[in-house]
């Protein structure tokens, strides 16, 4: 059977064109514990990474693909109203992907 030029063209592109995994910025406010992950977190260190990685699994992600600390503003709508948001908060993004 002979594929015309036009499907043959397709399933060429489909075959090039990468996988895209799925993914999920989660935000929430930074809690010190006394155990400095949070700062790990938020500073972007690399002792933040396992802490990331393990966020991501306990949400049946497999891996951390960025954290780091947000600013309250740029959060502005993604914050609940009954949330109160004072100065000097502290918010983490991690990007989780399967």
């Amino acid at each position: 059977m002979r594929l015309s030029s036009a499907a043959a063209f397709c399933a060429a592109l489909l075959m090039a064109s990468p996988a895209f995994a799925d993914s999920r910025v989660f935000i929430f406010a930074s809690q010190p514990d006394g155990y400095g992950i949070d700062e790990c977190l938020a500073s972007g260190a690399s002792c933040g990474a396992t802490a990331a990685r393990m966020y991501c699994e306990s949400r049946q992600f497999t891996q951390a693909s960025a954290y780091h600390r947000l600013a309250p503003e740029d959060v502005t709508g993604a914050i609940p109203a009954s949330t109160t948001v004072r100065p000097g908060d502290n918010y983490i993004a991690i990007t989780c992907q399967r």
